[in-house]
C-alpha cells in the first residue's frame, strides 16, 4: 500500500450512528500501511477505543477541515455547510448527481477549494455494479418498518437496535390480521432485504422487477395492503404512483415505504410526497380516506448500525485496499468531472484531475 491517509471524519447527522469503516477492518488498513485517522465521535455505534486499538490515530471531532492536503476524507452521510471551499478528495455519498435540492452548491464548494468528490453511490465495477452498498438493510429495515406501522405497532421516535431485537418484534401475534405486501425491485440488494423482512414477520411478499414494471399493472400494485419501493432509477420511467391514484377511492394500499427516497430528482417514481420522513416522525399521513401512511426515511440502515456498518466496511475495504489502482476510483472521480462540466464548472478548478 502507498502513502494512503484516510481521514475518518464524525458524522454531522444526530441520526447517523454507522461508519463506513468498523475497527476490525481499521486493523487492517493500518497494518497495510495506510495511516489512518479517525475523529472522536459520541454517536458512532464503535466506540472510538477501539480504532486507537487497531491503531489508528484518534483527532477531534470535525477536525477534518484541518486535515494533511493529501488527506482523503472518508463518511457516510452530508458535509456540515462549512466551510464554504472544500480543499480535499471527500468519500460519501453525495447525493448530487441527480439534481437533487442543493447538490450543485455542494459541488461548487468543491470547485471552489480544488477538492473532489469520489461518491460511494458511483464505486461500481466495469459492469456499472455497486462494490459497496447499504441497500440490503435499508430494504429489511424499510419492510420491517411498514409491518409494525400496518399492525399499529411503530414506536416514535425510532430508536437503533439490533436485528435480532427487531426480528423479536416483526414475529406475528395473536390478532394480527392477514395483509399483503408488494415489493417493487424485489430482485435488488433492497428488494431481497424487504422480502426477507415479510418473511420474518410472516408474510409472503408478491415480488415484482423489472418484467412487472415495464408494463405496470397499477390496479395490481393498488390491490396491495403494504408496498415497498426499492427500484432506484437510472433513467426516467413512468412513475409508479401519481396523485390520481391516491384518491382512488377503491385503493386498498394503506402503507406506502419508499427506500430509494429520490424525492426531489426528476428520477423519482413516487412523486407524490415532497419530503422525507425522519426518526422523530417516521410516518406522514398522505390521504386520509381511503387512510394512506408514508415512511420514507433516507437513512434506514442506521437504525440497525452495527450490523450494516459491518457488512458495507467489508465490502469497501477491498476498496481501499486498492484505492491508488484507478478502477473504480477512477470511473469516481470521472463521474465527479463530468457532472461538474454539465453544470457549468470549469473542470481545470478541481487539483485532481
Amino acid at each position: 500500500m502507498t502513502d494512503l491517509h484516510l481521514w475518518l471524519r464524525h458524522e454531522v447527522r444526530s441520526t447517523e450512528r454507522r461508519t463506513p469503516i468498523v475497527p476490525s477492518d481499521a486493523r487492517r488498513l493500518v497494518e497495510s500501511g495506510v495511516t489512518l485517522t479517525v475523529e472522536e465521535s459520541p454517536q458512532r455505534i464503535f466506540p472510538i477505543e477501539e480504532y486507537e486499538a487497531a491503531g489508528c490515530r484518534i483527532a477531534p471531532t470535525g477536525s477534518w477541515v484541518s486535515a494533511p492536503a493529501d488527506a482523503v476524507v472518508i463518511g457516510l452521510k452530508e458535509l456540515p455547510d462549512d466551510p464554504a471551499e472544500l480543499t480535499h478528495r471527500h468519500i460519501f455519498f453525495g447525493h448530487a448527481y441527480k439534481q437533487q435540492a442543493g447538490a450543485e452548491d455542494l459541488l461548487r464548494r468543491f470547485a471552489a477549494g480544488g477538492g473532489a468528490l469520489l461518491d460511494l453511490e458511483y464505486l461500481v465495477d466495469d459492469q456499472d455494479r455497486r462494490l459497496a452498498a447499504f441497500g440490503f438493510w435499508a430494504g429489511y429495515l424499510g419492510a420491517a418498518l411498514a409491518v409494525l406501522q400496518h399492525r399499529g405497532r411503530l414506536v416514535a421516535p425510532l430508536t437503533p437496535t439490533s436485528k435480532d431485537e427487531l426480528d423479536a418484534i416483526l414475529q406475528p401475534a395473536s390478532g394480527d390480521e392477514e395483509f399483503t405486501a408488494l415489493v417493487i425491485g424485489a430482485l435488488g440488494r433492497s428488494g431481497r432485504g424487504a422480502c426477507l423482512a415479510f418473511l420474518t414477520a410472516g408474510i409472503e411478499a408478491t415480488p415484482w422487477d423489472l418484467a412487472e414494471t415495464r408494463d405496470l399493472d397499477r390496479a395490481a400494485l393498488l390491490a396491495h395492503d403494504v408496498m415497498v419501493n426499492a427500484v432506484l432509477a437510472t433513467t426516467p420511467v413512468p412513475p409508479f404512483l401519481s396523485e390520481q391514484d391516491l384518491d382512488d377511492p377503491a385503493r386498498r394500499l394503506r402503507t406506502l415505504c419508499d427506500v430509494t427516497v429520490d424525492v426531489g430528482s426528476p428520477l423519482n417514481v413516487l412523486p407524490v410526497y415532497d419530503r422525507t420522513t425522519e426518526w422523530t416522525e417516521p410516518v406522514r399521513r398522505l390521504r386520509k380516506e381511503p387512510p394512506l401512511d408514508l415512511i420514507a426515511i433516507d437513512n434506514l440502515p442506521s437504525l440497525l448500525p452495527r450490523e450494516s456498518s459491518t457488512d458495507f466496511s467489508s465490502a469497501l475495504l477491498l476498496q481501499l485496499l486498492e484505492f491508488e489502482a484507478g478502477g473504480p476510483w477512477g470511473r469516481c472521480l470521472d463521474r465527479f468531472h463530468q457532472v461538474c462540466r454539465e453544470l457549468g464548472i470549469a473542470e481545470g478548478e478541481s487539483r485532481h484531475a
